[in-house]
């Protein structure tokens, strides 16, 4: 990937990367399957091609902005030549779990396993957004050493601006047949209030009067993925989230989640992340900034 700037943040706690932005003028960088350990960002200003999402695809355009969570596998595949920059960020240096009350990115932006990953930047933002980055990388510039809040709010208004875009294009793109949309909602509804307790597809599907593949169909329909990943997805989530932000044991979030046996837990949350929950706890977890910090 050849590119014209590039600016980063160093945790000199950890010394891992606490913030990276990096104009791009070719995705040959994300050619191939990534699993950072940190929050992505990338604005494709210019090109077309698709987008490879764990086992789905999608088609982008210029000014598709994607979201990626930490160990989330991504990868880019240019029809034409493709122009733009991406952001990355440690959960150390903004956990969003932390202050979703801030910026409401969460289950937005990030971690949303019903909807696409991406928000189309329209015109009437594009300025916004450019202002934004303009801002952070002059401060990365002058001071390059000591502009961590500054960057963070800038950070903060960048995922509030892209938050609010997704939501009211969202708002927008609601199906035009309520009766078709009323299965999805309520799958939705039902995996939001059960995946503690009901990890089976047969389980939603007796509680929708459906048959298991019918309700399958349904779900690669209006969410392109099956529904053995969409519910194994928000167990992660929540997985996830408890190892950012507690201390429990992994046989403690386990239980909670509904998996007594904490050894059958550890697998299952590998098989979908590809690392364990102790190694994500060590590499992605807020809680390490704070270990780091106890040691000093």
């Amino acid at each position: 990937m050849t590119d014209s700037h590039t600016y980063s943040l160093i945790n000199h706690q950890t010394r891992e990367l606490a913030f990276n932005i990096q104009e791009f003028d070719d995705l040959s960088h994300f050619d191939k399957v990534q699993r950072l350990n940190y929050y992505s960002l990338i604005w494709i200003y210019e090109g077309e091609g698709e987008a490879v999402v764990g086992f789905n695809s999608y088609d982008y355009q210029a000014n598709h902005l994607f979201s990626f969570t930490p160990y989330q596998p991504f990868l880019f595949n240019s029809n034409k030549p493709s122009k733009g920059i991406s952001i990355h960020f440690h959960s150390d240096f903004f956990c969003i779990h932390k202050h979703d009350h801030e910026v409401s990115c969460n289950g937005v932006l990030f971690n949303n396993i019903y909807d696409s990953p991406f928000v189309k930047i329209d015109d009437n933002s594009i300025s916004s957004f450019q202002m934004i980055l303009q801002g952070i990388k002059q401060d990365l510039e002058n001071n390059p050493m000591a502009v961590s809040e500054s960057i963070l709010s800038y950070l903060k208004l960048f995922l509030i601006h892209a938050a609010r875009l997704r939501d009211m294009q969202r708002s927008q793109g609601g199906d035009s047949k309520v009766e078709e949309a009323f299965v999805p909602q309520k799958l939705r509804d039902l995996i939001e209030s059960d995946f503690r307790s009901k990890h089976s597809p047969k389980d939603y599907a007796d509680s929708l009067h459906l048959t298991p593949k019918a309700l399958g169909k349904i779900s690669k329909k209006y969410f392109n993925k099956t529904l053995t990943t969409l519910i194994a997805e928000r167990v992660i989530v929540e997985a996830k989230r408890e190892l950012y932000l507690t201390n429990k044991t992994v046989k403690e979030i386990a239980f909670e989640l509904g998996y007594e046996d904490e050894f059958y837990f550890s697998r299952f949350f590998k098989k979908n992340t590809s690392i364990t929950p102790s190694e994500f706890r060590q590499t992605v977890g807020f809680g390490k900034a704070e270990e780091m910090g106890s040691k000093n």
